[in-house]
């Protein structure tokens, strides 16, 4: 497997079937998890950045000349989205001095809200999307994170009585 494959299918979790989206989705709140374990959200916030890097260039890598502009075997886009979802929770467990498993409803809620947003592409996200290039591919699922991060504050806020 060459490395645009290991990168793009993050590890080749895009090959499980059914809904290799989700099970991409998944894997990412796994390691996720992880990341914020061992260094917070600074580590979560690089390894954003980096993965989307690394996941724009392995989509330009496994798409190029074919006709096919978003393979379902690349998940690393969805895998960025679902980081970003855990934003809040990271931040919240992180200056609060709690485990972030502790906020295990707001887990429940990044990862729903992520694949509604990514499945049904409204507004901007279907935008990106319909780019039909690695950039719209990665990009689709960044906007989705953004807005399940936003579900998730508010969530938060209205459970925890600040709305």
């Amino acid at each position: 497997m060459t490395l645009a494959k290991l990168i793009g299918t993050f590890l080749g979790v895009g090959y499980i079937r059914p809904a290799p989206g989700t099970w991409g989705s998944l894997a990412a709140l796994l390691y996720g998890w992880l990341l914020h374990v061992i260094g917070g959200l600074p580590l979560l916030l690089v390894g954003i950045v980096v993965g989307f890097l690394k996941g724009w260039w392995a989509t330009a890598q496994m798409t190029k000349g074919s006709d096919d502009h978003d393979p379902s075997e690349i998940v690393v886009d969805e895998v960025i989205g679902q980081w970003i979802a855990l934003i809040p929770l990271s931040y919240a467990a992180g200056s609060m001095g709690i485990s972030i498993l502790n906020m295990w409803p707001g887990w429940i809620a990044a990862f729903i809200l992520f694949r509604l947003f990514d499945i049904t592409k409204p507004w901007i996200i279907g935008w990106a999307d319909r780019r039909g290039d690695a950039l719209g591919v990665m990009l689709d699922d960044v906007i989705a994170g953004v807005f399940a991060a936003i579900g998730v504050v508010v969530l938060a806020a209205l459970f925890h009585g600040v709305m």
